[in-house]
């Protein structure tokens, strides 16, 4: 190793693993936040006197906010510092957290996920990119992020477990109190212990007219999403608001090429590997999303499970995960190319979709859900590490919080476009099932329960026969558009004066 590589390449940061327990504990709080409130909102719903139309909203408001806002807090974290965006986010949603336990009607409920979303939208960026520019060292980043990744991907299966352990034993509020020592525990640890690297702020100018077509497009098409899956695909406002969301996004992509300091810099997009990073992934999610409803459904619906027996079921798919991320993608990730984690990590994924296909009214939990659980955590787990490494590898550190974002806003327009378009087919081949079974069920009391229960099933596992698709979609994806070689010895973005791509500079391995 040259002494002039060495002398470029920043000393590691001596508390950087401190930070990533803080910087874990932080996105493992907004993952839990994405599932949790929708055990608790049943309970939430009857204490508020919340209506059936607007029920919706409490899940809406907080994803509206969060997708729509994503990459202008990724900008914010670039401009501010990543570390004053963290700990802004923390305390920010720490105090939509109490609002929100502390409500006693819709409109405070409302107003406190959408706030909820706000400072997620600032916080998750601000902590992916500190991780990016924080591990340099290739064997390091690929530890870290596999933690990361592991909480990414199975944090959501833990938000149905402790959301179900506080609405059956506590209440539904603490759902939303449960955040505030997460919050204070991550804030006060990281302002005490990161030390964000020097250098590597973007101090241009903010891109007003970019901030505001991301942010409309981004919500148009989000809340599309959302409102196809409850009035339907032909509803005219649910067209107008696609419609709205191409051009205002169309408008975004052609401002971003003629500004001077864009918003999202378009070659952080171009760049084959990222790009194929936020496509594969996206589609993944909207995979995964969507079966966390199913499972979830059957289980409680079908098969008569509680809420703590819920989440707990789903602790095979965190196993996987977990083990996916930290042992498969973290060990082999310095030695084998990215695409090769990912490409076969989504077809394992697949394979464990492909089993729930055969799910009936009376499957076993051992003999069918639980193994299939377990290959699609591993399949997941292992691509998700590289996946999010890879979204801010080789960018330019200025570029680190966009990057960051658009990791971040693939996963949540993912996981809005998985919810509608997969619970839609199943509404369809049930009401199909319905139809076409209909004697079945003619002598009513236990016979329609069962036909009702077939139907059902029957509506899951078509929506899940997609998500096989879809899946086998990313792992092609992948496999076409990732190229990069293994991380070699590790590598940090230089900053360019150009801003065109940095090129990554070698950094010693000790």
């Amino acid at each position: 190793m040259s002494k002039t590589a060495e002398s470029l390449a920043p000393a590691p940061d001596p508390s950087r693993w401190k930070a990533l327990v803080f910087i874990a504990l932080a996105q493992l709080m907004v993952v839990l936040d994405a599932t949790i409130v929708n055990i608790a909102l049943p309970s939430a719903q009857q204490d508020l006197g919340i209506s059936d139309g607007n029920r919706q909203w409490v899940i809406t408001a907080y994803a509206l906010a969060f997708g729509g806002l994503l990459l202008f807090g990724g900008r914010i974290a670039d401009l501010w510092g990543r570390k004053r965006a963290f700990v802004v986010g923390l305390a920010g949603f720490a105090a939509a957290s109490a609002l929100g336990g502390a409500a006693t009607g819709q409109a405070t409920m409302l107003g406190a996920r959408a706030l909820q979303g706000a400072f997620g939208a600032l916080l998750a960026p601000a902590a992916l990119s500190l991780l990016a520019v924080m591990f340099t060292d290739a064997k390091e980043r690929a530890k870290a992020f596999g933690i990361y990744g592991a909480i990414a991907g199975g944090g959501g299966a833990v938000g149905l477990i402790l959301g179900g352990f506080l609405t059956e034993y506590l209440n539904w509020r603490w759902t939303f109190f449960v955040n505030i020592p997460f919050a204070v525990v991550a804030a006060v640890g990281a302002y005490l212990v990161i030390r964000e690297p020097s250098g590597t702020r973007n101090r241009a100018p903010l891109d007003i007219p970019g901030v505001l077509l991301s942010t409309l497009g981004l919500v148009s098409l989000v809340y599309g999403f959302t409102r196809a899956e409850s009035e339907g695909w032909s509803d005219a406002t649910t067209i107008g608001l696609f419609v709205g969301a191409a051009v205002l996004l169309g408008a975004f992509v052609f401002t971003e090429s003629k500004v001077r300091s864009p918003l999202l810099p378009l070659r952080v997009l171009t760049e084959r590997n990222r790009g194929g990073v936020y496509l594969s992934l996206g589609l993944a999610v909207i995979a995964m999303f969507g079966l966390f409803l199913f499972l979830t459904y059957y289980l409680q619906v079908v098969k008569g499970y509680s809420p703590v027996k819920t989440g707990f079921a789903f602790l095979p798919m965190i196993a996987g995960m977990i083990t996916g991320s930290t042992q498969i993608g973290a060990r082999l990730m310095t030695r084998v190319p990215p695409r090769l984690l990912m490409g076969p990590g989504f077809l394992v994924a697949a394979t464990g979709m492909l089993m729930l296909t055969q799910l009936e009214v009376g499957s076993s939990y051992a003999g069918l859900i639980l193994p299939a659980q377990l290959l699609l955590g591993l399949g997941m787990g292992t691509a998700f590490m590289p996946a999010m490494s890879l979204s801010t590898y080789g960018v330019d550190p200025a570029d680190a919080g966009v990057a960051s974002a658009m990791v971040n806003t693939s996963q949540q327009v993912g996981g809005a476009i998985g919810t509608a378009l997969l619970n839609t087919i199943a509404a369809s081949a049930t009401t199909s099932y319905l139809v076409s079974h209909a004697a079945d069920g003619a002598g009513g009391g236990a016979a329609a329960q069962l036909l009702q229960a077939r139907a059902m099933v029957h509506g899951y596992s078509s929506a899940i026969w997609w998500a096989v698709g879809i899946l086998v979609t990313s792992a092609a994806i992948a496999l076409a558009l990732i190229n990069t070689g293994k991380p070699g010895a590790g590598a940090v973005a230089a900053s360019s004066e150009d801003g065109e791509d940095a090129l990554p500079i070698p950094v010693a391995v000790h």
